[in-house]
């Protein structure tokens, strides 16, 4: 696959595993995650979406959690010693992070911003998320993930 973005950039200069695939990005076709899943043949729970929020408006964090998980983002905020937690707008998030809405990646953003990946992804032998555009995608461990985005790992999801 010869696409590159920031991510594949980055990914292609650490000594890991991993392989690139493309699925249809149809935004109108109901969440992402899940059609993702569904054009991969994966679990949604290997399937990983990856959302910018802010804590307390300042504190920027990529939260990285299985495709059909809600987050709890008061959970989120007390991970970082905040209150609250909120989605970023779009623009904003593509502003830090270098990447539009729906290819957010933790991999090789402009400003890297901290990262949190859920425990409920870690039991996956392998996950697939965002490699920096709609439609497509890196499948890699998820140690590795955490390894290369310096994640910490956490509940995250809701009740």
């Amino acid at each position: 696959m010869t696409k590159e973005t920031a991510a594949t950039v980055f990914l292609a200069k650490q000594d890991v595993p991993y392989s690139l695939h493309e699925y249809t990005y149809a935004p109108e076709g109901g969440p992402i995650g899940m059609q993702a899943a569904e054009a991969l043949g994966s679990s949604p729970d290997s399937v990983l979406k990856a959302l910018v929020v802010e804590i307390d408006k300042k504190q920027p964090a990529c939260v990285v959690a299985p495709a059909h998980q809600k987050l709890n983002l008061k959970k989120v905020a007390a991970l970082f010693g905040g209150r609250n937690a909120r989605m970023m707008s779009p623009e904003k998030a593509h502003d830090l992070t270098g990447y539009q809405s729906g290819g957010t990646s933790p991999f090789g953003q402009t400003t890297q911003i901290p990262v949190v990946i859920s425990q409920d992804a870690m039991g996956q032998d392998h996950v697939y998320i965002n490699a920096g555009d709609q439609g497509f995608v890196v499948r890699i461990t998820p140690a590795d993930a955490v390894k290369l985005s310096d994640a910490k790992v956490a509940d995250v999801a809701a009740e």
